[in-house]
């Protein structure tokens, strides 16, 4: 009996130096389920929440990057409208401009029509940064003809939350998806969960489907000889929306030719285009610029919640290096003195050496 209980106790104790030495190697507290069951699970949680949040943070720096880079390239295609504007300001009138001088500015015109071509054709890394969910398809050819899609590609920056990360072309070049106000707008409330993601993709495609449509049965049609050749486009409204904006690339050509015919009254006429041309793209600047400020914020507090879900794991495992010190110095003890009191308590005798 006697040699039972030592040989239980001496058990009992050599198994808490085992543990306490695991704890005082890993300087964790839980090294298995069963050290601690219900602090295991909540630090189970708070890793699986912080490797979700990390991820979602690797979403947003990807959108950001998108968004930026968007942002720097509305800002060019400002600057050169503005530039158009001046230009064609100076030309609309005999007092500062002339046929010859027409003629040269034509050239710095063309000149800005090439180059707004070229920031639609912009690529971040891969991927075409105006052609909608169409990334690896060049958006514009040189007439401006649009080959992307007018779908926005979305982007999961939390739980049940989607953020769109870029403006497809046809709404910053061609107006497309445009209010009566210039001002670039989603179809439909951006999906908070994956069915309204869904939905929401079912209802592009759709939307899609009849714009191609009214593209097929567009005509591009030639005003009357006092326009002097001048392209024009009959209005056209959105077939779901009922939006109207301005087609930047038609603005630009229309006013070339203008000045290349010595036209004045086209010139004049490109002044009020020009202004809704850029009023449209520093609107949808604007939306870029809060998709921006909405993500940045996001991101501020995906980064403090990552940082409180290790601060809690940490917590609930971590060990106190000291604390465990000391529990080996007194499991230690206890251990040698169990020996030699179970030593006192069972005096071995000859029968037991013949056994």
């Amino acid at each position: 009996m006697s040699f039972n209980q030592v040989n239980q106790n001496l058990t009992k104790n050599r198994s808490e130096m085992a543990d306490l030495q695991n704890q005082a190697a890993t300087q964790k507290r839980i090294n298995k389920p069963s050290d601690d069951p219900l602090a295991s699970a909540r630090v189970l949680t708070a890793r699986t929440e912080e490797r979700g949040n990390t991820q979602f943070i690797k979403n947003i720096n990807n959108a950001r990057s998108f968004l930026e880079f968007s942002d720097q390239s509305l800002s060019e295609l400002t600057e050169i409208l503005v530039r158009a504007k001046e230009l064609a300001v100076s030309q609309s009138n005999d007092a500062s401009g002339n046929e010859e001088s027409r003629m040269v500015t034509a050239s710095e015109i063309e000149q800005i029509y090439n180059q707004s071509i070229q920031i639609g054709n912009r690529k971040l890394g891969e991927r075409y940064i105006f052609g909608g969910q169409k990334t690896q398809n060049t958006p514009f050819n040189q007439t401006g003809e649009y080959f992307g899609n007018d779908s926005d590609m979305k982007i999961q920056t939390q739980k049940d939350s989607f953020v769109a990360m870029n403006l497809p072309g046809s709404k910053v070049f061609l107006g497309r998806g445009l209010g009566g106000d210039g001002i670039v707008r989603a179809q439909y409330e951006t999906p908070t969960d994956v069915e309204s993601l869904k939905d929401f993709q079912n209802q592009e495609i759709e939307r899609q489907q009849i714009n191609e449509e009214v593209d097929s049965n567009f005509l591009t049609t030639r005003g009357p000889a006092s326009e002097s050749g001048r392209q024009s486009r009959a209005d056209r409204q959105d077939p779901v929306t009922g939006s109207v904006g301005v087609n930047l690339f038609s603005t630009l050509k229309n006013l070339e030719i203008s000045l290349k015919t010595n036209d004045k009254s086209g010139v004049q006429e490109a002044l009020d285009t020009l202004d809704q041309a850029i009023s449209q793209v520093v609107l949808a600047r604007s939306e870029v610029g809060s998709r921006i400020m909405a993500v940045n914020s996001t991101n501020d507090s995906l980064q403090k919640a990552v940082v409180d879900n290790k601060v809690t794991a940490s917590q609930l495992e971590d060990a106190d290096a000291f604390q465990v010190i000391s529990d080996i110095n007194k499991t230690d003890s206890t251990l040698k003195a169990t020996l030699e009191t179970s030593g006192k308590l069972i005096q071995p005798s000859l029968l037991d050496f013949l056994r």
